[in-house]
């Protein structure tokens, strides 16, 4: 058997393949929308991909899964559990509608559906049983359900998908799952999770690759609840702490259900010269996004554009940006290549961002502009009307600045009736990254904005400074 981890390190978002090397089929559990190098692993094996399936409908990207099974004609797989508000549209009525319990089998290798709702109703994992080596699986893929040292929260779909107190059933849901599927389970199980550290999908994921059922009963934080048939105690504590849901996760929620469009070939770039760039953004038929990092951002940009730094992380903050259920407008991306424009259209596409239409090499020839700074030494003085600051709301309970409200930078733009329309607005998260992309986005929506230089950080680095600390959540603003 065959079974390889494809990690996207921007989504914290993990895919499986897996292949019978005997018959040479293969099939892939959670694909991303870039399939191309689920293919590559098929050719460089030997292997047709011949099955696609994914653990549930996902909030934090767009299932590639429709995608994979164009561009293969491999037989597509959903979850026909949770009832009919979790059941998958139209665009999958070729696919098969797993029950709990199906079966799907590749030569020696047999991938078991197992119905494991909590973080969301639908949800199935999958047991792998290798016949060529053992009768008894040896591998569960446990998507959003047991990561390595937490659980998939169960309050996204009241966080992100309009749901209203639906965490309380699903912290339940998550419990019974546990007790009656996972824990059943022998120890030497192997679990490989859809997510790892840096994922919103819980809140204290680790970042080594894999666990085994053991290693969970043994030593996770819920364990003792499972052991003391202690539920209420267990909800309390798994529904406490959870991060911020990003505000796009409403958006994949939606599309995934209803079935991601499928991209197909995908032609060139245009590479933009400065004169052609100039008289687009001057038509506004274009967004221009600078890729750079903060603090080249801060020498000098193109006006209203948007800063999504890098290719590394380009899908985590397009999606804080860019939304393209209200935004017509293709973008144009600061790039050094052919190569790494392409490389960042593929991450954007991960969270249904498609309109990527060209790239320029540098910004000779450019009209730029100087965002405005304040320093910290400088705030006091500063003439502002909000200081807004957007990093997580658990971070703002460890320490922040003092009169500061909280609004993470994945939910500004679509929280504008928590801002002051007029005045300035003063921001700052972290270390300055996460401000810089958040500040673009707000100035691009015509706010003032003022982005603190050196963020926290640079702030309580002066002497005299020191932070508001509160862990109650009345206390923070959003």
């Amino acid at each position: 058997m065959l079974l390889e981890r494809i990690y996207d390190e921007d989504l914290a978002q993990a895919s499986y393949f897996i292949g019978c090397q005997a018959k040479g089929e293969a099939i892939v559990v959670d694909p991303r929308r870039d399939v191309d190098e689920y293919l590559a692993i098929a050719a460089k094996n030997g292997m047709k991909i011949v099955a696609v399936t994914e653990t549930h409908i996902h909030a934090d990207y767009l299932s590639g899964t429709r995608e994979l099974a164009a561009r293969t004609g491999a037989a597509t797989y959903v979850s026909d559990e949770g009832g009919p508000d979790w059941t998958y549209g139209p665009a999958f009525d070729e696919a098969v509608r797993m029950k709990d319990g199906h079966e799907i089998t590749l030569g020696n290798i047999t991938v078991k559906g197992v119905h494991t709702p909590g973080h969301t109703p639908e949800h199935f994992s999958f047991l792998i049983t290798d016949g060529a080596q053992s009768s008894e699986p040896g591998f569960m893929l446990t998507g959003d359900f047991v990561f390595v040292g937490d659980l998939g929260r169960p309050d996204l779909l009241d966080e992100a998908a309009g749901g209203i107190d639906t965490r309380f059933g699903g912290a339940k849901d998550l419990f019974s799952s546990l007790r009656n599927r996972f824990l059943t389970l022998p120890d030497y199980v192997q679990v490989l999770p859809a997510h790892g550290s840096g994922s919103a999908c819980g809140k204290a994921l680790g970042a080594i690759a894999m666990t085994t059922v053991g290693y969970e009963r043994n030593f996770s934080w819920w364990a003792p609840y499972l052991r003391a048939n202690d539920e209420q105690g267990f909800i309390d504590e798994l529904l406490s702490g959870q991060p911020d849901a990003h505000a796009y996760f409403g958006r994949m929620k939606v599309q995934n259900k209803v079935g991601p469009a499928v991209i197909g070939d995908v032609t060139d770039l245009t590479e933009y010269t400065a004169e052609r760039l100039t008289q687009a953004l001057a038509a506004d038929s274009v967004i221009f996004v600078d890729t750079r990092g903060n603090s080249e951002v801060h020498e000098g940009t193109v006006d209203r554009s948007l800063n999504i730094p890098g290719t590394a992380k380009a899908a985590s903050y397009g999606a804080w940006v860019y939304d393209p259920e209200v935004e017509t407008r293709p973008l144009v991306l600061l790039a050094e290549t052919a190569e790494m424009a392409a490389e960042m259209r593929d991450h954007l596409v991960r969270v249904g961002i498609d309109s990527v239409k060209g790239y320029v090499t540098s910004l000779n020839g450019l009209e730029l502009i100087t965002p405005k700074l304040v320093r910290p030494e400088d705030l006091n003085g500063f003439a502002h009307v909000m200081l807004l600051d957007v990093r997580n709301k658990t971070e703002f309970a460890e320490g922040h600045l003092p009169g500061a409200a909280q609004l993470s930078g994945g939910r500004v733009l679509w929280h504008q009736d928590r801002l002051p329309k007029d005045g300035t607005i003063v921001t700052y998260c972290q270390s300055g990254v996460r401000n810089s992309v958040a500040a673009s986005a707000l100035r691009r929506a015509g706010y003032d904005v003022a982005e603190l230089k050196g963020s926290y950080l640079g702030w309580v680095a002066v002497a005299g400074n020191e932070p508001v600390t509160s862990k109650s959540p009345a206390a923070v603003a959003a």
